[in-house]
């Protein structure tokens, strides 16, 4: 009998290399574990919701009434919906021919490219075009959608830094291009060395490979910290002499815990930098409502922002965006909501302020915790979580962990995540899922150590001698 084209062994070969490890082994032996009736809590991805997070008020019920158009006919509607809210659905219905059900433009909804437009103009004092934004699915599409574009072939690289949100190394792999890894330093908070970058670059060209791209995520995911203004613009300098594109992937610039390293956008920084970089540098940077104080992950909305590509590319980005119709429709309310908030003397402006500052407090308050928990136990060290949601912490394991792991042909840290899993019911990643070098443990989100402490009643040592034999340190 013929194979068939589904087969395994006549699938693209590309799909088959892409791993996306905080979807992988560890998520799935924790649905399982979830199946067989215990407590999961899973911390592998920034899901803020899924782990007890209340969504804000005031877009909740702008979005109910666009859903339920038919609510704002009822004489009643003023009893259960602020004013606010019920014109600001108004307006939004307005903006799209058919309301929610109907497609957008493909770049999305021109008045909320609009907000979004004003938004990056309010943070940055600088004007942004909105015929340069497009809406897309959540950060995650609109980051694929342009390393498709850039990507032409296997000796096509992007420099992508690690620890690494497995995003990049994922989608690298499946449009059949190049990754070429640049790494963080975690003696020096996760910063970067620009003299390690030209050494990576150059290695890359040595090999054959040419570098069209460069990633930051700023701040880190998976490593939390925040890029200075003088880093960022190093960053803009060395993509400038080398000709690349830079992506700055910038979703979590809202969670923000240390109030000496705030965010900086990279957009602003090379709008300071002044010509001719201003005029030359090409910048793409990404955003979401899946982040922040929002968490809004299930409502896959995200942005990207285009600086200094040319008209004739830009065609060919809208294009193949196109070629999906329309971004999903809900989700473009939801990133004009973030774009454009209650204001003061709005109705709903103080519910508003207080439940977002609320939401930023308790992150910033479960950095902390995190970070001092960790460094409090044996043979662990973490640097402070400076923004995004996650900690990555240094985890020197017993010789036990690493011979029982070998035993079983599992590198370390996938062995001793899943014992971590099965003694505690926390869903972790481990350090190899984002490509980071020997000696570095998993990434956690800002909950689970909390729930490590607190509810599991464990401590990291603790769990070490609950799940294998402890040998020599």
């Amino acid at each position: 009998m013929s194979s068939k084209p589904l087969d395994y062994e006549n699938l693209n070969e590309n799909v088959k290399k892409c791993q996306y490890a905080v979807r992988g082994e560890l998520y799935l032996r924790a649905s399982q574990l979830q199946k067989e009736g215990k407590k999961i809590i899973f911390t592998n991805v920034g899901n803020p919701h899924a782990l007890g997070q209340k969504p804000l008020t005031f877009p909740r019920q702008v979005i109910a009434l666009c859903q339920a158009p038919f609510l704002l006919d009822d004489p009643n509607v003023g009893l259960l919906f602020p004013a606010d809210a019920i014109a600001r659905a108004k307006h939004y219905l307005s903006l799209n021919s058919g309301g929610l059900g109907a497609y957008s433009d493909s770049r999305g909804i021109p008045g909320v490219r609009k907000e979004i437009a004003d938004f990056i103009e309010r943070r940055d004092g600088y004007p942004s075009d909105p015929e340069l934004i497009f809406l897309t699915d959540g950060a995650s599409k609109g980051i694929m959608q342009i390393l498709h574009t850039i990507i032409r072939g296997p000796n096509d690289g992007v420099l992508v830094p690690v620890p690494q949100y497995p995003l990049y190394s994922a989608t690298i792999s499946l449009y059949g291009g190049s990754l070429v890894p640049y790494y963080l330093e975690e003696a020096a908070d996760w910063g970067l060395d620009i003299n390690d970058l030209r050494q990576c670059i150059g290695q890359a060209r040595q090999n054959g490979v040419t570098v069209r791209a460069m990633v930051i995520i700023n701040p880190g995911n998976p490593t939390g910290q925040c890029l200075t203004e003088a880093n960022v613009k190093q960053i803009l300098q060395f993509c400038h002499q080398e000709n690349l594109v830079l992506l700055g992937d910038e979703v979590y610039q809202q969670n923000i815990y240390q109030d000496e390293h705030p965010f900086i956008s990279a957009r602003k920084v090379l709008m300071d930098m002044g010509p001719p970089i201003t005029k030359e540098l090409q910048l793409v940077s990404f955003h979401t409502v899946s982040k922040g104080y929002w968490g809004e992950c299930g409502q896959r909305g995200g942005y990207f922002e285009m600086t200094n590509i040319p008209p004739k590319s830009v065609e060919e980005i809208y294009k193949v965006a196109s070629i999906s119709l329309s971004p999903n429709v809900p989700a473009q309310i939801f990133l004009g909501l973030m774009a454009n908030p209650p204001k003061p003397g709005d109705i709903s402006y103080d519910q508003f302020v207080r439940e977002s500052k609320g939401i930023l407090e308790s992150l910033r308050r479960r950095a902390h915790l995190m970070t001092d928990g960790f460094n409090s136990c044996r043979n662990v060290v973490c640097n402070f979580t400076e923004g995004a949601m996650y900690s990555f912490p240094q985890i020197q394991l017993p010789r036990g962990v690493i011979d029982a792991a070998k035993k079983l042909g599992k590198t370390p840290d996938v062995f001793y995540c899943i014992k971590l899993l099965e003694a505690t019911g926390i869903s972790t990643v481990p350090g190899s899922g984002f490509g980071q070098k020997e000696g570095v443990l998993f990434e956690m989100s800002q909950r689970s150590h909390i729930q490590l402490i607190k509810e599991s009643k464990l401590n990291i040592n603790q769990v070490w001698t609950n799940t294998v034999e402890r040998g020599p340190r």
